[in-house]
């Protein structure tokens, strides 16, 4: 390999913001503070350690995730509850709001819809930052641990990776068989999860999770929700993610509701404006 000349200038070149967002439709964060300061639990359940859990959100509703019993990743799906092909967009959240999710930040949900599904209101993690490794919490650039990954490096057949226990929470919560279900089961919001690329590889890495018990993250449903959070095989991910023989815990779902009147005024988001005529006339 040859290196050329002008290597230092090419490498020099400033980057350029591929989505910059200074047009993005902005959260009522004020008023969803608001609502969510008077709002009471109206169901609570717990993802199991290695297991997980389906939950259901109305519009308008909250829901949060709270990390109890010692530190401990998840994994979450959303769907639109009703419309499995409408479903949480990591790649696309991630190119809008970066690698990792906080408070004031949305989960956008796949095309043609491209809305927001849920808006972060609150992160007990936020203080987190970005470390000197370049890791930070709560990340949409992973995929989720599976058992096909495994099998591949491994040889190994592991059911309690989030892949698994995504597929099975989904399938419980609709009726689905299980084939039918693993195809609507995609990339997921790492909550509480610290991660980051290797600065001299690239490679993804994991790190022990700042979380503690008690820490939580809160989020506004813009649309009805079907969710699905797996308590990750791997505990806080400071060792392993697919494994049987590290601490684990169960992680706390609550759906809210704010009191009457409390978001007067608001609507859900309507699905992307785009014709889909994919420049053909029809």
């Amino acid at each position: 390999m040859t290196i050329p000349a002008d290597a230092d200038a090419r490498r020099a070149v400033p980057p350029v913001i591929c989505y910059p967002t200074d047009t993005l439709p902005v959260p009522d964060m004020v008023r969803y503070r608001r609502a969510l300061d008077g709002a009471m639990a109206v169901s609570q359940l717990l993802a199991p350690p290695r297991g997980a859990c389906h939950f259901r959100v109305k519009a308008g509703q909250f829901f949060r995730i709270t990390s109890v019993g010692g530190p401990q990743v998840g994994d979450l799906n959303l769907w639109h509850d009703g419309d499995l092909s409408e479903r949480f967009y990591s790649g696309k959240t991630r190119a809008l709001h970066g690698s990792h999710v906080t408070s004031g930040e949305r989960l956008w949900s796949s095309f043609p819809h491209l809305r927001p599904m849920a808006t972060i209101v609150e992160d007990t993690l936020g203080w987190y930052g970005i470390d000197a490794f370049g890791g930070s919490v709560h990340d949409v650039i992973g995929t989720r641990c599976d058992p096909y990954t495994g099998n591949l490096l491994s040889g190994a057949q592991y059911h309690h990776c989030c892949h698994s226990n995504l597929t099975r929470a989904l399938a419980d919560a609709t009726g689905l068989p299980l084939p039918e279900a693993e195809r609507h089961v995609h990339d997921v919001l790492n909550v509480f999860m610290c991660t980051g690329f290797t600065r001299d590889t690239g490679q993804y890495f994991m790190k022990a999770s700042p979380v503690r018990p008690g820490d939580h993250l809160t989020f506004f449903a813009e649309i009805d929700l079907l969710g699905a959070l797996s308590a990750c095989p791997g505990g806080d991910c400071s060792s392993k993610h697919s494994s049987d023989g590290v601490d684990c815990h169960p992680l706390r779902v609550e759906v809210l509701a704010a009191e009457s009147g409390a978001l007067d005024g608001w609507a859900s988001p309507m699905a992307n404006g785009y014709d889909r005529s994919h420049g053909r006339q029809v």
